[in-house]
């Protein structure tokens, strides 16, 4: 009887470079060459949802990894090298940050250590929620162009926080390029001296060591494969500190993500219509005939009621009646957006990301315990500082927007209706008339009536129009205090700049406290260990690097790093396997072994065929899932999924003596061997053309994909395909199925596909309460 069970089947339009199951449930994520980005779940390979690439990801997808909880998916960008952050439950992009190299290869990995300190910390980490209030939710966008912020947000934002317990994402890529990241958020280190371009990463659980594979480059020779054991130590040794530390930073770095998409909000509360009564006074004052300003002109209408001709062809031609009623309208509806986003969301904002700075600022002058993470309290008081700066910035808008209104109302007011609030008529020409007629004449710009909009400007020239300070009691008291005008307790208010100016300022000082930890702990990081194990065989151009071996694994119970792969050129019957313990300073008995893959009889009677191994992934601690090919048949033979239990293989007493002045390969014939029988957990795959798998233990579930990258197979691993004999015509369905992979680029994008594609989802999302498969 087959072991296994298939309970779904697909051919998809476009070739896949990446898949990976969801740790928590039975959803496996896809990217394809096209960038787009898949979530299909184990039933019948339905798909929830997809996500296609656009201006602000990208659409080179170089790697792809979930976080442990599941409920968010870390892919990288090539060609805008950038990481996004996607939540697994709509599609949404929450969050985007950008790296110095293409990212190559990501793992997101759980931290397990339990201590008294973190239990402690875990349980009063939420403390911040008795001192500060819930951050508003964010409003829709306003406009259609930024389709990247087209829901409410702020939810989801805070979900990038997921649980207390630390996890990092690590992220590897070319000339040596290694970062850490902790909550996939926060930089927590970044490694140097990782020699080649990273293939495949693994961090130990107990954070005290991390498995590298590395492509190295020699001058005038061939690529070499090698593995690459990290010492991470200092991660694990002050774990309780770099956990409350990464928790603060993803804190920050949260609310710095809410405070840009209000800003953004904001921006779009604006509209371009309030720039139309500049532009029509700045083409009046081209255009005008008279020597009189045009302060005098509108105040000699506001007195006697007359006024020039080129004013009244203004007034009735270019404003006329009902465009000053619309724009009237529109002022008061976007000013009110805009102030109402200041107090709620900028505030509240501001606030919340003082008060983690403050707690970090306390946490580095803890300086037996938190100096050597690198902590640096004059960098903090720098971001709190700048904090504080743009909260001032906030206050000021907030006081620009109040007086705007009320003038823009009595103005609009005079103009088109009765002769009320004469004097703040009076006061909104002499103060936005006299100056920009000012500014006209003397810098050849233009006028500048409505004042928030050079607010949400982000550029670095000084504001048109800054607010008159004159009379300002506060501010002449300051000026003339000797003592007070430099204190460093005093923010600075930077009144001739943007508000986005000043942010800037602000995620620049909090970038430069953020930085320092990551280069502290990054340089503590030392190379335990290091291997040459082969030089690269060359390989189709079809096939991505992340279907080609080694794969690692961490067994968290036993401490210990794997590595699986394969030398053809070699051994090519043999699949390797290399232990190395967590800790670089314990050695591991019988750390290399060969396995012979030998034991898939064809029949009861028949000799054992030898078998070369296409991919090898972790099951579980002691079970590779594999695809095999007979290597005395052609390349079209049929391949198999097997089950490999490495237990009984693990007690080998024979020790392998490596040289370190020879690759692995130019000693592969010293390594112990030991034979692996099969029984019944195996599967040959017909009419499919096997060549990758990935699989995921806890979830008991494998995904098979073909040569060409088309055409899948999902199975469950612990079931028995009873339904095999009863469904005979099953075998017809996938007849010719090779045929039908190298023609579906012409035949399979095409309108019923795409048909079936939508069917499938609606039926995903619209499925019933209770089905046995996880939903989202």
């Amino acid at each position: 009887m087959p072991a296994f069970r298939q309970v779904g089947e697909k051919q998809l339009p476009n070739p896949i470079l990446f898949m990976v199951w969801s740790p928590k449930r039975d959803l496996i994520a896809l990217a394809n060459k096209a960038g787009e980005l898949l979530l299909h779940r184990l039933a019948n390979f339905q798909r929830v949802w997809s996500l296609a690439p656009n201006e602000n990801t990208g659409k080179e997808i170089t790697a792809l990894a979930w976080r442990p909880d599941g409920k968010i998916l870390a892919f990288s960008v090539g060609d805008r090298k950038v990481v996004v952050l996607c939540d697994a439950e709509k599609a949404e992009v929450l969050h985007i940050f950008p790296v110095e190299n293409p990212v190559s290869c990501m793992n997101w990995v759980d931290v397990l250590e339990e201590s008294s300190a973190l239990t402690t910390f875990y349980n009063s980490e939420d403390e911040s929620n008795l001192f500060l209030p819930k951050l508003p939710t964010l409003p829709k966008s306003y406009s259609t162009t930024s389709k990247i912020f087209s829901e409410e947000k702020s939810d989801e934002i805070m979900n990038l926080l997921g649980e207390v317990r630390l996890n990092i994402l690590v992220l590897g890529g070319s000339s040596g390029f290694v970062e850490l990241y902790a909550y996939g958020m926060y930089r927590i280190a970044t490694l140097t001296g990782v020699p080649g371009t990273c293939r495949s990463l693994c961090l130990s659980s107990d954070l005290k060591s991390l498995s590298v594979i590395t492509d190295i480059t020699s001058t005038g020779s061939h690529p070499e494969t090698s593995y690459i054991q990290l010492d991470t130590g200092l991660l694990s040794d002050c774990l309780a500190e770099v956990t409350r530390m990464a928790r603060k930073f993803t804190h920050i770095s949260t609310l710095l993500q809410y405070l840009r998409l209000s800003l953004t909000c904001m921006c779009e509360a604006w509209e371009d219509i309030l720039m139309q009564m500049d532009l029509r006074l700045t083409k009046f004052v081209q255009e005008k005939n008279t020597s009189t300003q045009v302060q005098d002109e509108f105040l000699e209408l506001l007195l006697w009621g007359k006024s020039s001709p080129e004013l009244q062809a203004l007034l009735m031609n270019q404003l006329t009646v009902k465009g000053l009623k619309k724009l009237g309208h529109s002022i008061e509806s976007s000013y009110s957006s805009i102030q109402k986003l200041v107090i709620s969301h900028l505030q509240s904002g501001s606030e919340a990301l003082l008060y983690h700075l403050s707690e970090v600022r306390g946490m580095s002058l803890w300086k037996q315990k938190f100096e050597p993470l690198g902590l640096d309290s004059a960098a903090i008081e720098d971001a709190i500082t700048a904090v504080g700066s743009f909260t001032l910035k906030a206050n000021e808008l907030l006081q620009v927007i109040d007086k705007s209104m009320k003038n823009f109302k009595a103005f609009f007011r005079w103009l088109y209706m009765t002769q009320k609030d004469i004097s703040f008529v009076a006061d909104f020409l002499a103060e936005h008339f006299s100056e920009n007629e000012e500014l006209f004449d003397r810098k050849g710009k233009y006028f500048n009536v409505e004042r928030v909009g050079q607010y949400l400007k982000d550029e670095d020239e000084d504001l048109v129009s800054p607010p008159n300070t004159k009379g300002n009691q506060w501010l002449s008291f300051l000026q003339e205090s000797s003592h007070l005008k430099d204190s460093p307790l005093l923010f600075p208010s930077y009144p001739k700049k943007s508000l986005h100016y000043v942010k800037r300022l602000m995620e620049g000082a909090i970038e430069l406290c953020l930085q320092k930890p990551a280069e502290i702990i990054g340089k503590s990081v030392k190379q335990a260990f290091s291997m040459s194990l082969y030089a690269v065989p060359e390989r189709s151009e079809n096939t991505p690097r992340l279907f080609e071996l080694p794969a690692l694994w961490n067994d968290k119970k036993a401490s210990m790093h794997y590595a699986v792969f394969t030398m053809p050129e070699a051994s090519p019957c043999q699949l390797y396997l290399l232990r190395r313990n967590t800790d670089p300073n314990r050695a591991v008995p019988n750390g290399l072994l060969a396995l012979d893959l030998g034991g898939v009889p064809s029949s009861v009677d028949a000799v054992a065929p030898q078998y070369s191994c296409l991919d090898a992934r972790f099951y579980d601690d002691e079970t590779l899932t594999v695809v095999l090919r007979e290597t005395e048949e052609e390349e079209s033979s049929g391949r198999v999924l097997a089950q490999l239990a490495i237990g009984s293989a693990l007690n080998c007493q024979e020790e392998f003596t490596w040289d370190p002045a020879l690759r692995l390969d130019q000693q592969s014939g010293a390594i112990p061997v030991q034979s692996l029988v099969l029984e019944n957990q195996w599967r040959i795959l017909e009419n499919m053309k096997a060549q990758h798998v990935a699989v995921n233990g806890i979830r008991k579930v494998a995904c098979v994909l073909s040569w060409n990258l088309r055409h899948v197979r999902v199975f469950e691993m612990d079931v028995e395909d009873e339904e095999d004999e009863d469904r005979p015509e099953s075998q017809d369905v996938s007849a010719d199925r090779d045929q039908l992979d190298e023609t579906l680029g012409s035949q399979g994008a095409g309108p019923e596909g795409e048909a079936e594609q939508s069917a499938t989802a609606a039926a995903v999302m619209t499925e019933e309460p209770g089905s046995s498969s996880d939903t989202l």
